[in-house]
């Protein structure tokens, strides 16, 4: 899987998780990001860093 498309999977799955039900204000989101987040499998969050450890690495090595 690209970088891009597990960044877009780890948004995807914290937007579904934040949004499962109604959000009804800023304080609301804030705290659901928060334990959404805190909740995210490990190995989810690794996957996605990885990846764009990847891409940096090739853009050095690109010079760009």
């Amino acid at each position: 899987m690209s970088s891009v498309a597990t960044c877009l999977a780890l948004w995807f799955v914290i937007q579904q998780r934040v949004y499962k039900t109604r959000v009804h204000d800023i304080d609301e989101l804030r705290q659901r990001l928060l334990h959404v987040w805190r909740g995210l499998e490990q190995l989810l969050i690794d996957d996605a860093v990885n990846q764009w450890q990847m891409r940096l690495r090739a853009c050095v090595r690109a010079s760009g």
